[in-house]
C-alpha cells in the first residue's frame, strides 16, 4: 500500500501499482513453496496456513495456538496496527503460552548478555523461569486493575518470601521446588 498524504484531509492508502498488493518485487514472487509465492503465503488466513504448513510442525504449532485462541481468521501478513485491542492481547497470549522452555531458556541468556555489557533491562514478566533470574523485583499488587498497583514487594528473587503478592507466593514455592 502506498500511503498519499491529502494535506487538510485524511492520508489515503492505495494499492501498489507494481506488486499489486503482493508487498515484494516481481523477481521475489517468482520464488514458489509448493506453488505459492511469499505474497500468496501471506494472504493465506491462519486456518488456510495450517494445512498448508502441515510437514512443519513448528510452524504449525504457532498457527494452531493462534486458531486456538479463536484468530483462524487472520491472515499470515495482517499488518499489526490493523489489529484490534482484543486481536492484539490474544496474540500476546498465544506469544506467551507458545514460547517453549529451550525459547525461554534462550531469552534468559540473551537478557544476561545485555546485563553483562553494561545495559539495564526491565522485564514485565509473569514466567517464574524468567523472574527467578532477575537481579531485583518489583512486584506490584496485591490484585490485578483497581485492586493492585502498590508496590508489596521489592528485592532480590531469593528475599521474595518476606513479599505478600501472588508474585511472590508463586516464586518463593518455584525457588524451593528449585532448590
Amino acid at each position: 500500500m502506498k500511503k498519499i498524504a491529502m494535506s487538510f484531509l485524511p492520508d489515503v492508502r492505495v494499492t501498489c501499482e507494481s506488486c499489486r498488493g503482493a508487498r515484494f518485487n516481481a523477481d521475489t514472487l517468482t520464488v514458489k513453496l509448493r506453488g505459492r509465492s511469499v505474497g500468496e503465503v501471506l494472504a493465506m488466513n491462519v486456518d488456510e496456513a495450517l494445512e498448508f504448513f502441515a510437514a512443519h510442525p513448528s510452524i504449525q504449532r504457532c498457527l494452531k495456538l493462534l486458531q486456538d485462541v479463536g484468530l483462524g481468521y487472520l491472515t499470515l501478513g495482517q499488518q499489526s496496527p490493523t489489529l484490534s485491542g482484543g486481536e492484539a492481547q490474544r496474540i500476546k497470549l498465544v506469544s506467551t503460552v507458545g514460547l517453549h522452555m529451550a525459547d525461554v531458556e534462550k531469552l534468559i541468556h540473551v537478557l544476561h548478555r545485555l546485563v553483562d555489557a553494561g545495559h539495564t533491562v526491565l522485564v514485565i514478566e509473569h514466567n517464574l523461569d524468567v523472574i527467578a533470574e532477575a537481579d531485583w523485583i518489583i512486584d506490584l499488587g496485591p490484585e490485578g486493575g483497581d485492586g493492585g498497583g502498590r508496590i508489596v514487594f521489592q528485592g532480590p528473587p531469593e528475599k521474595a518470601r518476606s513479599g505478600r503478592g501472588h508474585t511472590c507466593k508463586a516464586l518463593s514455592e518455584f525457588l524451593e521446588r528449585r532448590g
